[in-house]
């Protein structure tokens, strides 16, 4: 399986990213660059974390009118597994991949901690092999991960199942109804903000993260085959 891992200006996950799939779990990853019109053949894509653009006007606004969003958009359109990791997330909302927005923290503060995440939905190219309600360990650093929505969107986001992840505790961000992570209606596009890339390599003492991209690999796998 070929990963694919956006790169913009400001990014700053990119290389854990790269290292977690490439060197800890075995895959080929190409690194894309903001200006690229061509995804190159890859089989899923990954947003990662960072400041794109310096989050100037505010979290992933100016990142989603960059060229390589055209293509991401096709390839998510047509079923491709992508995943919006913190800054990623705020990139897919900002591009209209996935409802809702993210703003700053309840408390204004910057947070960063390790946070127990609970699976609400397996039926996404991320989560397909989790177990419902599997709690994950894994970090969180944000300051604007704030997940806010209207409440008719909220209404339509639960009915379908479209959280995929819960905070376990209270939501370090004041995020509505706890919500850490959801879906498109296809569950091909996911966003979190917690970094599963930072739980995967054992020599950093957690590893729970590896199931979103093993998940991912498997879906894929299932694309081809159908």
């Amino acid at each position: 399986m070929t990963w694919g891992v956006i790169v913009f200006p400001g990014s700053n996950d990119d290389r854990d990213t790269r290292h977690v799939l490439a060197d800890v779990m075995g895959a080929e990853v190409r690194m894309l660059w903001h200006k690229d019109t061509d995804l190159n053949g890859v089989d899923a894509v990954v947003l990662p974390g960072g400041f794109s653009y310096g989050d100037y006007l505010r979290a992933g606004a100016i990142a989603r009118i960059s060229p390589v969003m055209e293509e991401v958009a096709r390839f998510a359109n047509a079923g491709g597994p992508v995943l919006g990791i913190c800054n990623g997330f705020q990139v897919l909302c900002e591009a209209g991949l996935l409802p809702g927005a993210l703003i700053r923290n309840s408390g204004l503060r910057f947070v960063c901690r390790d946070e127990a995440i609970e699976v609400a939905n397996t039926a996404t190219a991320f989560t397909a092999s989790c177990s419902g309600g599997e709690v994950l360990r894994i970090p969180v650093k944000h300051g604007c991960g704030c997940y806010v929505l209207e409440k008719n969107q909220l209404e339509e986001l639960e009915g379908r199942g479209g959280v995929v992840f819960r905070y376990a505790d209270t939501a370090p961000n004041g995020s509505v109804n706890n919500i850490a992570g959801v879906c498109n209606e296809r569950g091909n596009v996911v966003g979190l903000m917690p970094h599963p890339e930072h739980a995967v390599d054992p020599a950093l003492g957690m590893v729970d993260g590896r199931v979103l991209f093993e998940s991912a690999a498997a879906w894929a796998v299932k694309g081809v085959a159908a």
